[in-house]
């Protein structure tokens, strides 16, 4: 399954990079995915994730390669859930800054958990908490920086779309999207991690070249 959504990804980054938008937009955008899948098929073997991480990754690649294809302003489902929800402006841009805080708000659980760097559940949360606004005010950073080096270029990059609070809203948009990542799949999260250290416990104990 998991060779299966490599391909799925690949393959919906080549057609995210067909003919997209801007190119140079689609190429900041699509980066992270283009590091984090040399990342986890070489870390794979070593250190596999949970499955819920895999797939959560999967969407926020999904949301990102989407993104970049059209870029945030204009891209479709947007416009739709524009229509539906009445909003003056294309949302889709805050969805993937909700998948900024949800995703990477996993990833710090699993690193945190796994590694047993924290054990109380509240400073867990808060860690998280910390990991995920630190994530996205560098992101923020990035744009800022992209926007002195680049001008008016850097406009379908930022996805502004006007609002003079949009770096306020995108942060508390990630943090949303991480109290909701830790409210709903705290649990589930727990018996994967737990299933998996059960399961490569017995091969980290093992001497070399015994069974």
């Amino acid at each position: 399954m998991l060779a299966a959504a490599a391909a799925a990804l690949l393959a919906l980054l080549a057609l995210s990079g067909w003919r997209p938008y801007d190119r140079l937009t689609w190429l900041m955008e699509v980066l992270p995915v283009m590091i984090a899948l040399p990342v986890m098929a070489a870390t794979y073997r070593r250190h596999p994730l949970t499955s819920l991480l895999y797939a959560c990754i999967f969407v926020h690649c999904a949301i990102l390669m989407l993104g970049g294809a059209y870029t945030y302003a204009r891209v479709p489902l947007g416009f739709v859930l524009q229509e539906w929800l009445q909003l003056d402006r294309n949302p889709y841009d805050k969805i993937g800054h909700f998948a900024q805080g949800f995703v990477p708000a996993m990833v710090a659980r699993e690193i945190l958990l796994r590694g047993a760097y924290v054990h109380g559940r509240r400073m867990l949360a808060f860690l998280v908490g910390c990991v995920v606004l630190a994530i996205s005010a560098t992101y923020e950073l990035i744009e800022w920086g992209a926007a002195v080096a680049l001008g008016q270029g850097a406009e379908e990059f930022l996805g502004t779309q006007g609002d003079p609070w949009d770096t306020q809203s995108d942060m508390l948009m990630a943090l949303i999207g991480a109290v909701c990542a830790l409210l709903f799949l705290s649990r589930l999260h727990d018996r994967q991690i737990a299933a998996l250290t059960a399961t490569r416990a017995p091969d980290a104990a093992s001497p070399p070249g015994g069974r």
